[in-house]
């Protein structure tokens, strides 16, 4: 298939691998590579210098900064923003004379989610769905919905909106200031109304 027909862009210094599938109204930016097998969603926008692995997912209306792999056993759900630079693994061991292909351990990026730039997201971790990664954070464990996270181990500052404004919870129960959607803390854990 010619680029024009293509249904996704991709620069011409960029690399769609036969046998990738790649959504209808992907743009691929310069030297971004990405692998057979990948699966990219439609209207993603995949920045500059960007590795998608062959068992990587990405979702719909994706957004990858750039200078970000996504390595095999990474998913991004729908609607995940990663920043520049951001840095996922999928082995805890590594070493370079020791092949742990079998060892890979699953990430989830979960619909709407946000990592900041130079965020670190070590392999075997789910980040929820709207949850917030702060900039330069190293997430060592679990992240919940809604959750605000940041620092080196990340650790929970805070409930953020879908609509990515703070929140800040009295009784039980938050507004949001921007947008004006309702949540409730049910057993710990935020949920819209």
């Amino acid at each position: 298939m010619s680029a024009a027909e293509s249904p996704y862009f991709a620069h011409e210094s960029s690399y769609v691998d036969e046998g990738a599938d790649v959504g209808e109204g992907t743009r691929i930016w310069h030297f971004s590579h990405v692998m057979s097998g990948a699966r990219v969603g439609r209207n993603c926008s995949i920045g500059q210098s960007v590795l998608v692995s062959g068992k990587a997912v990405v979702g719909d209306n994706v957004k990858i900064q750039n200078n970000v792999s996504v390595y095999d056993a990474v998913t991004l759900e729908d609607y995940v923003f990663c920043g520049p630079s951001v840095v996922f693994t999928n082995v805890l061991n590594p070493r370079s004379h020791i092949s742990r292909k079998h060892e890979y351990r699953p990430t989830f990026v979960r619909e709407g989610a946000t990592i900041g730039a130079n965020a670190t997201v070590v392999c075997g971790h789910t980040i929820g769905r709207y949850a917030f990664v702060g900039a330069g954070a190293v997430v060592t464990q679990d992240v919940p919905d809604y959750a605000l996270v940041y620092g080196n181990p990340a650790h929970q500052r805070g409930w953020i909106c879908r609509c990515g404004v703070k929140l800040a919870p009295a009784g039980g129960a938050a507004q949001c200031e921007a947008c004006g959607e309702r949540y409730r803390l049910v057993e710990g854990l935020l949920r819209p109304e």
